[in-house]
């Protein structure tokens, strides 16, 4: 796999070199609530820069349907990335003359490039043809930069075809990425130590699959936690239930590995303002819904946690965005970061929900080993899974 040094080594001022980044980042409004993902991408996109190139940048935000829609616009970004380099950073479409303006050492963001439907197309012919369209942009000494590992495992145009047309390298970000999720997959020092959260099981069950033979324990807490509960016996009033994954959680925790919550935040209704007390998990009321794990599971949970050598985190423990059902995950939060600093444990913050858990606690993001960008697609690299965006480079 040909690497972004490999690219700096050649003589690239005045050529252009078209970047896939991951600028997916949560808007409200046209406020960015947090820009971690746009910070990752900077420092390949400055490497380019300070060597002359002609940086063409394309990324997608939300999910429009194949057409322009202005809440999907990439203009925030385009301005957030403008403070981070230093530079004014222009916001163009494909069909606009800018590319062909753009000099040396300057750097053009397209914009979101699912506005084309071509982009997301299941037929082969159709994303072709939009990869070369977005190839012709950097013309024909153009490179292509692939630095967005959280778009990896999607086979679209901007990810996978590009990199079929044009001399396609792997950006910093996405070899650190690699070479992190290697270290959690070939030979994690042990204890290993998985926090897994989130709303529902089915969304990690392939990946608990994965991991269960490789960790010493995997500790489960947030909304999914409550379908291993019920599989346990427990009623769980009215909180976040999966009905058809019960079996699969009474069978994986035949394993002996997995730790649940024993107590638990409820809540009268899913709201900031509802009434709320904790209760062991064996007492949730029929109309009450639990939110977060309770103390003495964060308490349970960071005994395993304060001897690991090995920590992957992917997921919040309740609904932290509302201030009374925080807690579960700032202090398991506050269990990996002891576990860095005291045990030396190299833990992981897998994307998604849990990194913006980390920046929105106000957490130390230099108490974590890494902070993965990658989200869905960490996970699937956690699977086993072939990622098409990683196998074509």
């Amino acid at each position: 796999m040909r690497a972004l040094d490999d690219l700096l080594a050649e003589d690239i001022a005045g050529r252009g070199v078209l970047v896939r980044s991951d600028l997916n980042v949560p808007l409200d409004g046209d406020l960015i609530t947090d820009d971690g993902r746009i910070r990752a991408s900077v420092p390949t996109l400055q490497r380019l820069r300070d060597r002359g190139a002609r940086v063409v940048v394309t990324a997608h935000l939300g999910r429009p349907k194949g057409a322009p829609d202005p809440r999907y616009s990439l203009a925030p970004v385009a301005r957030r990335l403008s403070e981070l380099l230093s530079t004014d950073v222009g916001l163009a479409d494909r069909g606009s003359s800018a590319t062909e303006e753009l000099v040396p050492g300057g750097v053009l963001l397209l914009e979101n490039v699912r506005f084309d439907p071509r982009e997301t197309e299941k037929d082969d012919d159709g994303r072709a043809e939009f990869a070369g369209e977005l190839a012709g942009l950097v013309g024909p000494s153009g490179a292509f930069v692939s630095d967005g590992f959280g778009v990896m495992h999607r086979k679209q145009a901007s990810v996978y075809d590009v990199a079929r047309l044009l001399p396609a390298y792997a950006g910093s970000l996405v070899l650190t990425e690699v070479q992190v999720l290697r270290r959690l997959t070939e030979a994690p020092e042990r204890p290993y130590v998985v926090v897994l959260g989130g709303s529902k099981v089915s969304d990690k069950l392939a990946v608990i699959e994965a991991l269960l033979p490789k960790v010493d324990a995997l500790l489960v807490g947030g909304g999914m936690c409550f379908t291993f509960l019920a599989a346990l016996g427990h009623g769980v009033g009215s909180s976040l239930l999966e009905p058809d994954r019960v079996e699969d959680c009474r069978r994986l925790l035949k394993s002996g590995k997995i730790v649940l919550p024993t107590d638990a935040v409820v809540a009268d209704r899913f709201a900031a303002d509802a009434r709320t007390h904790t209760v062991g998990i064996d007492a949730i009321e029929d109309d009450w819904m639990g939110l977060d794990i309770g103390p003495r599971s964060v308490a349970a949970f960071a005994e395993p946690l304060a001897g690991a050598r090995t920590v992957f985190w992917n997921g919040p423990m309740g609904v932290f965005e509302m201030a009374p059902f925080v807690q579960g995950t700032h202090g398991v939060a506050q269990a990996v970061i002891d576990a860095t600093s005291k045990n030396g444990a190299f833990s992981v913050v897998g994307g998604g929900d849990s990194a913006a858990a980390v920046r929105a606690l106000h957490l130390p993001e230099g108490g974590f080993s890494h902070i993965s960008t990658g989200g869905g697609a960490s996970l699937e690299f956690l699977e086993g899974r072939t990622l098409p965006g990683l196998a074509v480079l």
